[in-house]
C-alpha cells in the first residue's frame, strides 16, 4: 500500500479564486482609472487652408489669370465659425505683329468675394447664428454688394465625416450696381451646406444659396459652389473650384449668369 500513488486533490475553494479575483478587478478598473485621469478634450484651434493658381499664356497672344482663396473655420463645444474669401485678376492682349500698333489689352476677370458666418449650437444639430457676405466684381459692374443675414439653421447630418445643413432668415442687402446709385433692400435668404471627408483626407463640398428681394420677387440672386480638394502631402493638395453666380436683375448690358472654375494648389496650416 505504501508503494501505491495516493491521487493528487488539488482544492479549488475560497482561496483558489482570489488571485483571478483580483486580476479581473485590476483589468475592469483600469479604464474608469483611466476616465478620472485623462484630461478633457482640447478644442481645435482655427483650421486654415489658402489655395492660388495662375495661367499664362505668351506668343501670338497673351493672357494672364491669376487667383487666390482662402478659407478657415473654428469649432468650439456650442459655437462655430466660418470665413472665407476668393480674388481673381486676369487680362488678354491682342498681339499686333505686323502694323506697329499698342497692343490692345481687355480686362477679363477682376473680382473679389468674401464670407463670414458665426454659428451658435442650441442643441447638437439646431444653431442660429448670423452671415455677412461681400462682393466686388468689375467685368459685372458689381462696385459693391453686401449682404448681412440672422438666421437659424439646423444639421441634417452630423458626423465626423459628412455634414448637411440648411439655413434660412431675413437678410439686408446694400450694393452699387452699374451706374445705379447704393441702393438697400430686404430679402430672404435660404441656403445650405454640405461637405464629406474620404479616408484619404481628400474632401468634397458644395454650398448653395438664393436671396430674393421681398418687394420685387422677380429680383433675386444666386450663388453656388462646389470643390474637391485632393492631398499630395500632408499640407499641400490640389484643388478644383467651380462658382456661379446668377443676378436675375444684372446691371444693362451683362450677361445673368457668372461662372467660374479654379484649379490650382492648396496649403492647409
Amino acid at each position: 500500500m505504501d508503494n501505491l500513488k495516493q491521487p493528487r486533490i488539488t482544492y479549488y475553494g475560497p482561496v483558489g479564486w482570489i488571485p483571478g479575483a483580483m486580476v479581473g478587478a485590476a483589468l475592469l478598473g483600469t479604464p474608469q482609472l483611466e476616465a478620472q485621469d485623462a484630461k478633457p478634450a482640447e478644442e481645435k484651434g482655427w483650421e486654415t487652408t489658402a489655395g492660388a493658381g495662375a495661367t499664362l499664356v505668351n506668343g501670338n497672344s497673351k493672357s494672364f489669370l491669376a487667383t487666390f482663396g482662402i478659407d478657415s473655420h473654428r469649432k468650439w463645444a456650442h459655437d462655430e465659425m466660418l470665413m472665407g474669401a476668393t480674388a481673381g485678376y486676369g487680362k488678354t492682349t491682342a498681339v499686333n505683329r505686323t502694323d506697329g500698333l499698342p497692343d490692345p489689352e481687355t480686362t477679363t476677370a477682376s473680382f473679389a468675394k468674401g464670407f463670414s458666418q458665426y454659428n451658435h449650437l442650441f442643441t447638437e444639430r439646431f444653431y442660429a447664428g448670423l452671415r455677412i457676405d461681400g462682393l466686388h466684381d468689375d467685368i459685372s459692374d458689381v462696385y459693391y454688394r453686401f449682404t448681412i443675414s440672422p438666421l437659424a439653421g439646423y444639421y441634417f447630418i452630423k458626423n465626423a465625416k459628412t455634414s448637411f445643413s440648411g439655413d434660412i432668415g431675413p437678410s439686408y442687402i446694400v450694393e452699387k450696381v452699374g451706374n445705379d446709385g447704393p441702393r438697400g433692400y430686404a430679402g430672404l435668404r435660404a441656403g445650405e451646406r454640405f461637405e464629406h471627408k474620404f479616408e484619404s483626407k481628400a474632401r468634397i463640398w458644395e454650398t448653395a444659396d438664393i436671396t430674393p428681394e421681398i418687394d420685387n420677387w422677380d429680383n433675386y440672386l444666386v450663388n453656388f459652389e462646389a470643390g474637391v480638394d485632393a492631398p499630395i502631402t500632408k499640407s499641400l493638395s490640389a484643388r478644383l473650384v467651380a462658382q456661379d453666380v446668377y443676378d436675375h436683375e444684372p446691371s444693362p448690358g451683362r450677361l445673368k449668369n457668372d461662372f467660374k472654375l479654379i484649379a490650382g494648389l492648396a496649403y492647409k496650416f
